[in-house]
């Protein structure tokens, strides 16, 4: 019976805390000086050469829906009236093998990696949050997967995307 009058006691001042350290910490812009209120991201370049169709489409697309979901930010398409600019580029893609069979001595599995870089700036204050940093990620897929490896190349960017926004917003 005191035990559980205890724990009654004890649940708002858990609740209290639990709210005040909701309000501490947050994706959704928090931690964003003041002053950027509108970030420009153009379209990825691509420095690979590996010539895979939309790949500077999709990441710039993931990365601009990912602000908009996550973030305070608003995304500014005139790098000119933008108060942030981050600018990026693919300069490395590979699709090699990762797991070679014991018996026929062939691949079994491929690897995608991709290496970006990027740089991120605060326009206003005319100073670099961060440049030229590099993001990179890797996902297997089953040789001769046509649909596997497109989704391994989708893991990938996903996981580009989340570091470099992570790093965008955490770095203030």
């Amino acid at each position: 019976m005191l035990r559980r009058k205890r724990i009654k006691g004890l649940l708002p001042v858990f609740a209290g805390l639990v709210l005040f350290l909701q309000g501490c910490y947050s994706f959704t812009g928090a931690s964003i000086p003041p002053h950027i209120k509108t970030v420009a991201v153009p379209t990825f370049k691509e420095q690979s050469g590996a010539g895979v169709a939309q790949l500077s489409a999709e990441f710039t697309e993931k990365l601009i829906d990912t602000i908009e979901l996550q973030s305070s930010l608003s995304i500014e398409p005139d790098i000119n009236r933008a108060d942030a600019l981050l600018e990026a580029a693919i300069v490395s893609f590979s699709d090699e093998s990762s797991q070679i069979g014991s018996e026929t001595e062939r691949a079994i599995t491929n690897r995608i990696t991709i290496v970006v870089r990027a740089s991120f700036n605060d326009r206003v204050q005319n100073k670099a949050f961060f440049t030229k940093t590099s993001f990179n990620g890797f996902d297997d897929y089953d040789v001769g997967d046509f649909a596997g490896k497109e989704e391994a190349i989708d893991t990938v960017i996903d996981q580009i995307v989340d570091d470099l926004f992570n790093r965008m917003i955490s770095n203030w």
